[in-house]
């Protein structure tokens, strides 16, 4: 299941910036909507902190990733009292584009990379949005994924190549590196179920792998929960429980996805798409893509192209 949750999550659009900050030091982060956060400590140590959540410390060499940019404060000391807004270091932070924030203090220098990754909402399943607020890979595990480990070395140095295309291959390394990381964060979640409840539920985890692979099949609430072993109101009540929405709301959004990449990365004509994301009807198809993304089928496909 959890192998199937980044397939349809792809980035739009990236910003990153550099930070050089000497002791004392404290930035406070907004919350960042349709975005995933990223935290790489080049050097030195940073504490991170949220509201109700324990404070974690991120090292040199740390990665900590933010799956759904909940907000919260990084600074040299967990009790730091003041600190700035990211808001007024860094005011405009367009997807595309780069900054840097410098702090001069008497004390040790720390530097990190930090992004902001930007993907699609309507790609969010309830079940990635039931990831945990932080992840984090301490410098051992990044070393043992020496991919992920050169990819963020590159993106973090300050000489870093920019030419023709700079870019789409700056969104794409951004892509490359957030999902080499959450591969071994998610073993570690399949392997400590307990951070996502759904994982411990035979019934519920079932449809949603159901769900991911098998779309298209002509499902209906009761044939899943069949399916499933569970009765019908069991089903639909600890679904929405678990994952954060209902059975028939995931499995709209699942299709939606499928619709949408057919659409933007695909030749296959519009009018297969209907049958190849499991709509009998090809109006009802439209009506709910419409619904689901504010714009028709073929809207959808020439705003992707021209896009792209």
């Amino acid at each position: 299941m959890l192998s199937e949750l980044l397939k349809p999550l792809r980035l739009t659009g990236v910003f990153d910036s550099r930070w050089h900050v000497r002791e004392p030091w404290a930035i406070e982060g907004d919350a960042e909507e349709s975005c995933a956060i990223l935290h790489y400590i080049t050097q030195g140590h940073c504490w991170v902190t949220a509201e109700g959540r324990p404070p974690i410390l991120l090292q040199t060499g740390d990665l900590a990733v933010f799956p759904m940019g909940t907000a919260h404060r990084l600074s040299d000391h967990p009790d730091r009292r003041g600190g700035v807004a990211l808001g007024s270091v860094l005011p405009e932070r367009e997807p595309g584009t780069s900054g840097q924030i410098r702090i001069e203090g008497s004390g040790p220098e720390s530097r990190l990379l930090c992004a902001g990754l930007h993907y699609d909402a309507s790609a969010a399943t309830g079940l990635y949005q039931a990831l945990p607020w932080a992840l984090v890979l301490d410098r051992s595990q990044v070393d043992r994924e020496p991919l992920l480990r050169d990819t963020l070395r590159l993106l973090a140095a300050v000489d870093r190549p920019v030419g023709p295309g700079d870019q789409l291959v700056t969104l794409r390394a951004f892509e490359m590196a957030f999902v080499l990381a959450m591969r071994p964060l998610l073993r570690e979640l399949a392997d400590n179920p307990s951070s996502l409840p759904v994982l411990r539920h035979p019934g519920v985890s079932k449809a949603m792998v159901i769900i991911s692979t098998r779309f298209a099949e002509p499902w209906t609430i009761e044939s899943l929960a069949r399916q499933v072993g569970m009765s019908r109101s069991a089903f639909t009540a600890t679904f929405r429980e678990l994952v954060g929405e209902a059975p028939a709301r995931h499995l709209a959004g699942r299709r939606m996805q499928e619709a949408a990449r057919l659409l933007t990365e695909t030749s296959l004509p519009q009018s297969a798409v209907p049958e190849r994301v499991g709509y009998q009807s090809a109006v009802g198809f439209h009506l709910a893509f419409r619904k689901w993304f504010g714009m028709t089928p073929g809207e959808y496909r020439t705003k992707g192209l021209s896009s792209a």
